[in-house]
Order: C-alpha cells, then sequence, then structure tokens
C-alpha cells in the first residue's frame, strides 16, 4: 500500500513539474511501446521502471547498457503521458463529486464518484 501511495504521489508531483515527454522538445528517434490505455500505460511504467531499476543499481553501465536504459525510457515517457492525461481527467469527476457534497446532492455524488473511482483504480487500489 505504501508504495502505490508513494507512485501516486510521484505522479501527482510530475503533473506540476513540466515533465518533458518524447517528441516535445526534441526529435524522437525510437517510439517506445504505446500507451493507449490507462491499464497499458501503468503496466507498462511498472515494468519499465523495474527493468530501469536493474541498470541503475549496476556499478558501471556499458554503452550497450546506456543505450538500453535510452530505449525504455521512451515507454517510460508514453506511459507517464498516458497517465498524466488520465489524472488531469480525474479532477473533473472529482470536482464534481466535491460541489455535489457541498449541495447535497446524493445522486451525483454517487454517479460521478463512480466514475472517478473507476478511473481511479486502474491507477491505485
Amino acid at each position: 500500500m505504501f508504495r502505490s501511495k508513494a507512485v501516486l504521489l510521484v505522479m501527482l508531483s510530475l503533473l506540476t513539474s513540466g515533465v518533458v515527454v518524447a517528441g516535445e522538445d526534441r526529435p524522437e528517434h525510437f517510439k517506445g511501446l504505446p500507451a493507449d490505455t490507462l491499464v497499458q500505460a501503468v503496466a507498462n511504467f511498472s515494468q519499465y521502471n523495474r527493468e530501469l531499476e536493474v541498470f541503475i543499481q549496476q556499478d558501471n553501465l556499458t554503452p550497450q547498457d546506456m543505450h538500453e536504459v535510452h530505449m525504455l525510457t521512451y515507454t517510460l515517457e508514453n506511459a507517464l503521458a498516458k497517465i498524466q492525461a488520465e489524472l488531469i481527467a480525474l479532477a473533473e469527476p472529482l470536482e464534481a463529486v466535491h460541489l455535489a457534497s457541498e449541495r447535497a446532492e446524493p445522486e451525483t455524488v454517487k454517479t460521478q464518484g463512480r466514475v472517478y473511482l473507476d478511473n481511479a483504480r486502474q491507477i491505485i487500489e
């Protein structure tokens, strides 16, 4: 549970950090794996972070290691871009729940709360 919260905090901090993703400020030579859905993005994010961890724990990185790290960062950037977009989209139903709770609108709390939780649970349980 702590790890999931830590991941969520990192992702939320990236929303405000101005992260540059592939293709924004530099030419892209690798595509990386796609992140067409939130589920796919979270899976790639988890897997490729584990792969990056293996490299950064090594004492020395060879030129081939550096190439592998370079290539896997494209997949991580794709995943982060999708996760970032989905987190931003989560704000809308959450705000609807917030406002409905102030206005004592239980049906809106329930419907928008379901929308929010269905999407939020794809990121963190």
